[in-house]
């Protein structure tokens, strides 16, 4: 994009970002409709993964389930500019933690803890408040960049307002490395819904009744450094407010088998949609591959 057009675009994004969520939220109705019934954003991969992940459900069931989907996405958009802006105060307000001891019991023992999530529930407001919450401790995420390196530093920048530090992905191994050199205990953040490559996709496990290639970055780092995994379960309370629910994984990746860890926190990941699916990311294309299909 080019730079000028790109500043007014930071600049308008951050006047609204100073609008209050009262008005947020109207907006965010706006954007709805124009994504839903206007641009019709995806409704055709929005379907389909709906559809595949829950063939159980009657053609009603779905297309309330999509609608609420929509909803969520506007908001999600908004609450996002929203975070160029947003208060400490105001964001401690919106996002809490629940249990929180099960990450610092294990920073305070000198041991690093990796937290792993998907891109459920408003993951980026999550990435916001960690850092508040850990604030005596490093909180390291790590990230896909993003093509456009405008974005990318804008994003980022963001995401890192309140302490936390990106983690190019290719990079995740060196960063593991010097914490653990210098003797520094620190939580490392990972997603763990990503979408592997054609030439990542190495294992595939049935995920929303659908053969799913899994990235297996968490197991990788996960063993490798033999830090305490727990799971970040995301529950959206009511429009703006998020709570987090710490869930105890693994204490020690190293005794565990393989594939354990993978399986482990994608049951987690679908446990969560199938109880409330409107809050994730339908409209990602997270099916590329098939096991034939790679096999080929």
């Amino acid at each position: 994009m080019n730079k000028i057009v790109f500043q007014i675009v930071v600049f308008l994004l951050k006047l609204i970002s100073l609008l209050p969520f009262s008005i947020i939220y109207l907006i965010s109705d706006g954007l709805f409709v124009l994504l839903y019934y206007v641009l019709k954003y995806r409704r055709k991969v929005v379907r389909d993964n709906l559809r595949n992940s829950f063939p159980e459900k009657s053609a009603d069931e779905l297309s309330v389930i999509e609608k609420s989907f929509y909803k969520f996405l506007a908001d999600m958009i908004l609450e996002s500019v929203k975070s160029l802006t947003i208060s400490a105060k105001e964001l401690n307000k919106r996002y809490k933690f629940e249990n929180l001891e099960a990450i610092t019991s294990h920073l305070e023992n000198g041991r690093s803890v990796i937290a792993v999530s998907g891109h459920y529930g408003n993951w980026e407001l999550g990435s916001l408040a960690i850092g508040l919450a850990i604030q005596e401790y490093d909180t390291l995420i790590v990230y896909k960049p993003l093509s456009d390196t405008n974005f990318d530093h804008l994003i980022n920048s963001v995401r890192s307002r309140f302490g936390t530090t990106m983690v190019p992905m290719k990079q995740t191994y060196r960063k593991v490395a010097e914490y653990k050199g210098k003797g520094r205990p620190r939580v490392l953040v990972l997603v763990g819904d990503q979408t592997p490559t054609r030439e990542e996709s190495r294992y595939f496990t049935n995920f929303l009744n659908q053969a799913t290639a899994i990235f297996l970055g968490v197991e990788k780092v996960a063993v490798k450094s033999n830090d305490a995994i727990i799971y970040f379960s995301i529950n959206r309370i009511k429009r703006g407010y998020y709570l987090c629910v710490i869930k105890p994984l693994i204490d020690y990746p190293k005794d565990t088998k393989e594939f354990e860890i993978t399986n482990m926190h994608t049951s987690e990941l679908e446990k969560l949609i199938r109880e409330k699916p409107d809050y994730w990311l339908w409209s990602h294309k997270r099916w590329k591959f098939k096991p034939e299909n790679i096999s080929a």
